[in-house]
């Protein structure tokens, strides 16, 4: 007869994600009423309502009603059961998301097999600016402090501007304290494989409208192991001292602060974060010599950092204010970031350099680089909720500037600004449909400085004439502009949720794309920048159908992209003989490209305890035309599926929320691959996860075990950092993880 649908939602998100706490007169229950069947004869005669179904939803589900694009939301407790080395690393089991991983400690993420400059990183509204160029530079983000992650797979330029033309990782602070009073957190965790240790520990205060919270985060690893006694850098036999990748030890240590004022209209909160990380590269395959590694000296310990290594040191300022009132949410986020990286590695000359290096050089002989950019940020967006719209206006923009340093080149210092405006609305047709149609347009200048060698390119540098200090860079500036556009559709019953997207995407060219022209020695090439690159123009189509049928719960999702001008790193067969001692040179250069794929998930409840789960990802990549035509794109995930079977039993009078899962990834041979990659073979994983809460001392303590590699089986990844190497990825891994709030 009638219909109820209940959304419960403990944070209601809309257009942006923005926080409900932030936004009086939205709630946080809506009721949608399909059909009730009403009688109303006279004031005295009650009124009859028959309700047949009542559909909670939570949180999640909800999202991915109202957004016509591709969405994952990504929970504290998801992020607690897969803990990783890394936050990007706790995601790996999401659908659709692979890894570059550079050892144990860092990680990048692929969306759909795209990344780099491709997927936009968001922390707490504002973009994350790195170094984010390299397959060797992972995300400076305290793990810990991450509450919730949105993940949009494929194109989201038209909200979140050019990086987000393979999607969007946007991670959420915990929302500040509701009641007065003082709380916090401690958590503690161990990796075996490469004997991680650290944690975090949190305290907050809310006293009327005011609150503060402070975090701290530490953690210490050594060497990582993999499953084998050696491995072959480009045809050398290295030895491994007890399986161990020498020099991947590292550390982190972390701080955050944040303080707020909770008005009923008007909300302010300022943050403050610093991410700084120190990690060695595996001394075997980074450098200009790896033959000359004293093994004797990296095998001591398993804990030091010796040269090569890199140090990191992120810092963050951002201020989040906010006014509600009636139909009406504005919001400004301003920001500020610094990002001072730099890379250490024994000197050693080739080509012309000097075979010492010179006293009177301003960095040290064993500063191969350095990089450091500010970033200043500035985020508006104005919110209408009518009765059948939600409109949302916003504008942004982005100063850059990033200087470099050490005695090695490989890109420019440069100065970048953009600035862009759009518009969304969302139009609800009735309880069922709702149509979505975004506009945006974006500007982007970039300036990039000369670079002239600080050595001369002749035999007898005592002879050398000012022409022969040869410029790596010219001086150049360059302007972009670009319209993108949007439009979906929903449409919901209390069983069934169908959606689809179609939309243009854009991505401005990066500094390294347009200006590189230096030795990669984490790649032995030598890489060439094209400064007459066009942005990346894109094209996607998104589906998706979530069914729920009793005990069954299935989703499919897929896609079809097109660039008619993805930028990509070409070989060529041209050597380099001026700086690398005979490196290949790959040029930056532009060609179609196509790609397709899915994902989907099928799950069936069988008891009330005990469910099985089946996930599932491909993705498939097509040059259309250039130099590579018919070749994939690099770093192309394989086809990958996890056989999942999870156990709940009832809590007893120890234990809470017990449970029990197991987890079994088969991965396909890679055999599409484009060069220099190499076929990586197919492999099978089994990770085991467990948790409970338990009381100690009258006192409650979350605890999660994971066994990760549980064979010890030696495999290979297609998208690892080292897979050009043949380095396998690490053996059997259990981690532990305890948490403790008060």
């Amino acid at each position: 007869m009638g219909k109820f649908l209940l959304l419960i939602s403990g944070l209601f998100f809309s257009e942006g994600f923005s926080e409900s706490f932030a936004r009086p007169n939205v709630p946080l229950i809506s009721l949608q009423l399909d059909s009730v069947r009403t009688s109303a004869a006279s004031d005295t005669v009650p009124k009859v309502q028959d309700l047949e179904e009542v559909v909670v939803m939570d949180q999640k589900e909800i999202i991915q009603r109202q957004e016509s694009n591709s969405v994952e939301l990504v929970r504290q407790d998801f992020i607690r059961e897969n803990r990783g080395g890394s936050l990007m690393q706790s995601l790996e089991r999401v659908p659709g998301i692979t890894l570059i991983s550079i050892g144990s400690g860092a990680s990048k993420p692929l969306i759909r097999g795209l990344g780099f400059n491709q997927v936009m990183v968001v922390e707490n509204g504002i973009k994350h600016e790195g170094q984010q160029w390299g397959a060797d530079h992972g995300l400076e983000v305290d793990q810990y402090a991450a509450d919730q992650i949105m993940i949009i797979k494929g194109p989201a330029s038209f909200k979140y501007g050019s990086d987000a033309i393979g999607g969007v990782i946007d991670i959420r602070e915990k929302l500040p304290p509701a009641e007065n009073g003082i709380g916090g957190s401690v958590e503690f965790g161990y990796r075996s494989n490469n004997a991680w240790f650290g944690g975090s520990a949190n305290l907050f205060a809310r006293k009327n409208k005011w609150f503060g919270e402070g975090r701290i985060t530490m953690a210490d690893y050594a060497d990582f192991k993999v499953p084998t006694d050696s491995v072959f850098v480009y045809d050398f036999g290295v030895a491994l001292h007890d399986g161990q990748v020498r020099n991947s030890a590292g550390k982190e240590l972390d701080f955050s602060g944040r303080v707020g004022y909770l008005g009923e209209h008007f909300r302010n909160i300022f943050s403050l974060s610093s991410v700084s990380t120190k990690a060695g590269f595996f001394a075997n395959a980074h450098g200009l010599e790896p033959r000359q590694v004293d093994t004797e000296l990296h095998d001591r310990s398993s804990r030091d950092i010796l040269l090569p290594f890199q140090e990191v040191r992120h810092t963050k300022l951002i201020n989040k204010a906010s006014y509600a009132a009636g139909n009406n949410f504005l919001q400004l986020d301003l920001g500020y970031q610094r990002n001072d990286r730099e890379e250490w590695s024994r000197y050693v000359n080739h080509g012309y350099m000097p075979a010492t290096y010179p006293t009177e050089m301003p960095y040290p002989s064993d500063l191969e680089r350095a990089f450091d950019k500010e970033v200043f940020s500035v985020n508006l967006k104005d919110e209408l909720f009518l009765d059948r719209h939600e409109l949302a206006f916003g504008a942004s923009g982005e100063y850059q500037h990033n200087d470099i340093g050490g005695w090695g080149f490989l890109i420019p210092a440069f100065q970048q600004y953009s600035y862009g405006f759009y518009a969304l609305d969302k139009f609800k047709l009735n309880p069922a449909w709702q149509l979505t149609a975004g506009l945006r347009y974006d500007h982007s200048q970039i300036r990039a400085e000369e670079y002239r060698d600080w050595f001369p390119s002749v035999e007898d540098a005592s002879q050398a004439t000012e022409s022969d200090y040869l410029y790596r860079a010219e001086e150049f500036r360059r302007e972009f502009n670009s319209v993108v556009w949007s439009a979906g559709f929903n449409f919901n019953t209390a069983d069934l949720s169908l959606k689809g997207n179609l939309g243009t995407s854009f991505r401005m060219p990066i500094a390294k794309e347009l200006a590189a022209n230096g030795v990669n020695y984490h790649y032995f090439r030598y890489e060439r920048g094209n400064a007459d690159l066009d942005p990346e123009q894109s094209l996607q189509l998104d589906l998706g159908v979530d069914l729920k049928k009793e005990k069954w719960l299935f989703s499919f999702s897929p896609f079809v992209n097109y660039f008619s001008n993805y930028i990509y790193l070409n070989p060529t067969a041209e050597l380099d003989i001026l700086y690398g001692a005979g490196n290949q040179v790959f040029i930056y250069t532009q060609a179609e490209v196509l790609r397709y794929g899915f994902e989907l998930s099928a799950m069936h409840r069988v008891t009330e305890n005990l469910s099985f789960e089946l996930i599932g990802e491909y993705v498939y990549s097509e040059q259309m035309s250039g130099a590579k035509r018919g070749y994939t794109l690099p770093f192309s995930p394989p086809p990958s599926a996890i056989l999942n079977a999870t156990y709940k039993p009832l809590a007893k009078s120890v234990f809470t929320d017990p449970y029990f899962a197991v987890d079994f990834r088969l991965t396909a041979e890679q055999s599409n691959i484009v060069p220099p990659e190499k076929v990586t073979p197919g492999y099978q994983l089994l990770n085991l996860r467990a948790g409970s809460v338990f009381s100690v001392f009258q006192q409650q303590l979350q605890a999660d075990v994971q066994v990760q590699n549980l064979f010890n089986t030696y495999y290979l990844n297609h998208t690892s950092f080292y897979r050009l190497i043949n380095l396998p990825e690490a053996g059997r891994n259990i981690t532990l993880s305890l948490s403790y709030q008060f």
